[in-house]
């Protein structure tokens, strides 16, 4: 059965419970429950009633805390959502502030279940000024926009130079990370909600976002995005999950242990800053030549920088659908992740600004569980349109026009390879 259990927790102790839609409501101090918070349990009780049929896979609710808007300075609550696969015994965990995703659980060949992801236990943690993005979803537009400028239907636009005080980064200062989405339940799918008016940022029209998650039998988790405008505007969407197959705190020993593959034959070529020159370079005969299963532990010592921050140009051979993009195994736990998606690019990061431990005045970031977290201690597949695409006419267009829609798939798919 899909079990569906909307708890909320707070600082007291429970003012009400209702067992027969599994209902659990506790109040906030001594203030009453207010009429939205009653409709909300009460519609998405009945969504879970209404659902329940044969599966493997059931999706619960709870608080995560409290946090205040950005631009409105209203209290709002933070939900956490919960998958669980009662048969593989994998989870997923997201959480509404910036979408994201804050625990992946998958058992090893011996059934020994750790979190693949970097995230932390409470939202205070999300609110560290080191926090990389772990888990979030980006954007308006993911990645660089050179010198944050760029010019649509003859007009120029500025946005935030948030990226070493000179270039535009993973939506800007107050980038869609920084929200609160607003979430509902659609079966055992999850769908994020977020406005973004005209302006904001930098950015012209009115946007409005959709995330939907779905953690599906197989262990697939499902990760849809969409969008509107009602003006011409840049939009690049992703995920910037992070992650580490021998468990979120196994550090970078264990990344230098994962094998690594990656379906792509040519990079955006780069600057020292990281911006495109416009130029795709082909793989072969580079670090970068990804396209057979490498060691990250050898792999590294070939790039010049020690690491890759890298948008690799997926080899796309049946047309415009979803392609397999990359894969990554851990062998001493036999867990491994494969991604596909029907965008153009993947960045391939290897945590490289994360705090450097061989570097003394190097700040510590704990995570879940108080484990560290440090430089090369985990890898992102940021499935993409090109970085500063709004700025290369020959990468494939980052511009949405008004009456049309974004859509963008990405699949994380988790699995085990159990010992011959």
């Amino acid at each position: 059965m899909f079990l569906c259990r909307y708890q909320l927790k707070h600082d007291s102790q429970a003012k009400q419970s209702n067992s027969s839609s599994e209902v659990s409501v506790i109040q906030k101090g001594s203030q009453s429950q207010s009429d939205s918070e009653r409709n909300f349990y009460r519609t998405e009780a009945e969504k879970c009633m209404e659902m329940e049929k044969s599966g493997a896979v059931s999706l619960s609710v709870d608080s995560f805390g409290v946090m205040k808007d950005p631009v409105t300075k209203k209290e709002e609550t933070v939900w956490l959502y919960t998958w669980k696969n009662s048969v593989s015994r994998v989870a997923v965990k997201v959480i509404s502030y910036s979408a994201t995703i804050q625990a992946i659980e998958v058992p090893d060949k011996n059934g020994v279940i750790q979190d693949v992801v970097m995230g932390f236990d409470s939202l205070e943690g999300y609110f560290n000024p080191l926090n990389p993005y772990f888990g979030a979803t980006v954007g308006r537009v993911a990645n660089r926009i050179a010198n944050g400028k760029f010019s649509l239907d003859g007009k120029d636009y500025q946005v935030a130079k948030n990226w070493n005080g000179k270039h535009h980064l993973h939506g800007g200062i107050v980038g869609f990370d920084k929200f609160n989405w607003t979430g509902f339940v659609d079966g055992n799918a999850l769908v994020f909600s977020h406005f973004s008016p005209d302006g904001f940022e930098g950015y012209p029209g009115d946007l409005m976002v959709q995330v939907r998650y779905e953690l599906t039998e197989d262990d697939a988790l499902k990760i849809n995005f969409s969008a509107t405008t009602s003006k011409l505007t840049p939009v690049n969407l992703t995920n910037h999950s992070y992650f580490n197959l021998g468990g979120h705190d196994s550090g970078n020993e264990e990344i230098y242990r994962h094998l690594v593959s990656i379906n792509a034959d040519r990079i955006t070529e780069t600057d020292t800053e990281s911006i495109p020159t416009g130029k795709l370079s082909q793989v072969g005969g580079t670090a970068f030549d990804l396209r057979t299963e490498k060691s990250l532990g050898v792999a590294f010592k070939a790039t010049a920088a020690n690491g890759y921050d890298d948008n690799f140009c997926v080899t796309k051979f049946h047309g415009e659908g979803v392609s397999f993009v990359a894969r990554a195994l851990h062998p001493t736990s036999g867990r491994f992740l494969e991604v596909y998606s029907d965008q153009p690019g993947v960045q391939f990061y290897t945590a490289n600004f994360l705090p450097d431990p061989q570097v003394s005045s190097s700040p510590k970031l704990h995570g879940k569980g108080g484990g560290l977290y440090e430089k090369h201690g985990s890898f992102c597949f940021k499935t993409q349109k090109y970085p500063d695409a709004v700025n290369h006419a020959n990468f494939p267009s980052t511009i949405l026009k008004p009456g049309e829609t974004y859509q963008h798939l990405c699949v994380y798919k988790f699995g085990t390879q159990l010992p011959n």
